[in-house]
């Protein structure tokens, strides 16, 4: 899976599992806030936003790879699931 693959599938979980309009999704930049910045965002979503990413993008997030950072910025989720992606 190339990056832009990733990124789109990423911003399709992002919208499916936050409820957000597919376009609002689409226009996530690298730097765009996340946690602390989408409302619906919460540590729920949080939860089920990480679950989505493993059934669909077919990695595994332990739990010792989750933190703050990540989940700062778009461009972060981004990075940590190509990194998990090249990981296998």
């Amino acid at each position: 899976m190339d990056r832009a693959a990733i990124d789109g599938e990423l911003k399709a979980i992002i919208a499916d599992v936050l409820g957000i309009d597919a376009a609002q999704a689409a226009a996530l930049g690298p730097d765009s806030g996340l946690f602390g910045h989408l409302p619906e965002l919460d540590s729920m979503a949080v939860a089920g936003l990480l679950t989505e990413m493993e059934d669909r993008l077919d990695i595994v997030i332990e739990d010792d790879d989750v933190d703050g950072e990540m989940l700062e910025t778009y461009g972060g989720l981004l990075a940590f699931a190509e990194a998990k992606l090249v990981r296998g």
